[in-house]
């Protein structure tokens, strides 16, 4: 389980204009200096995923929220 790490108000303005040039403006995302990769988050409800597929029940629409949300917190190594 990772620790955040609070930024100084400089820094993060630093960085967001970094990202920003790198077409990147989203606020939430993990770096990973190793691989050298960026991981943006998504910020999708139910309504969402319902717009999308157009067909799910909230039922099937929740299900697969919750299928999303697991894959991405699972190891992709």
């Amino acid at each position: 389980m990772a620790i955040p790490k609070k930024l100084d108000q400089n820094t993060a303005s630093a960085l967001r204009s970094i990202l920003s040039s790198l077409n990147l403006p989203k606020n939430r995302m993990i770096i990973d200096l190793d691989n050298g990769t960026v991981e943006v988050e998504e910020d999708h409800n139910i309504d969402d995923l319902l717009q999308w597929a157009g067909t799910l029940t909230k039922e099937q629409a929740k299900d697969l929220q919750e299928r999303i949300n697991k894959n991405r917190e699972e190891d992709w190594d």
